[in-house]
């Protein structure tokens, strides 16, 4: 990636190259698909998917939480959430019950056999460091960069909606 940043250093700076190189969004899109591949073989030992672990990580965070929170934490909508948590309720790892303050309202809850998952699960984010040969500071600098991109690009956004 250096070499691509050094060889193309006047190109990434002029905003109108219609270069596929130059395009943040590609380079987002390429790392996204590629740590995602990197997690698989990690996530295929536990039996689950990229966005599976994720809902078992705000569960395991946060514990019972309803639809709408567990979409927000995760910046899905309700119709990609509610299909992730059927495969993970029929896969016994998940519980949906109706919440009795709201009848329209479900509260999402990890199962026993959802939390026996949980200590192989710890494991994951050290394996993926020693897979992708990350130092503890190159993540961390990369996902509070990630963050404000994240945060400016969604400012955008509502900018643009207005």
């Amino acid at each position: 990636m250096i070499e691509q940043e050094d060889a193309h250093d006047d190109d990434v700076h002029d905003a109108g190259s219609p270069r596929l190189d130059d395009q943040l969004c590609f380079a987002l899109y390429a790392a996204q698909r590629a740590v995602t591949a990197a997690y698989r073989p990690l996530l295929d030992e536990l039996g689950l998917t990229y966005p599976q672990y994720l809902v078992l990580i705000v569960l395991w965070e946060r514990g019972e939480v309803t639809v709408k929170e567990l979409g927000t934490a995760l910046c899905l909508d309700y119709g990609t959430v509610s299909p992730l948590l059927k495969r993970l309720e029929s896969a016994g790892l998940v519980r949906r019950e109706r919440s009795a303050l709201d009848e329209r309202s479900f509260t999402i809850g990890v199962t026993g056999r959802g939390e026996e998952l949980r200590e192989r699960a710890a494991r994951v984010p050290g394996a993926l460091l020693a897979a992708t040969e990350l130092s503890g500071g190159e993540v961390a600098r990369l996902r509070g960069e990630l963050w404000e991109l994240a945060e400016r690009a969604q400012g955008a956004a509502d900018r643009a909606r207005r």
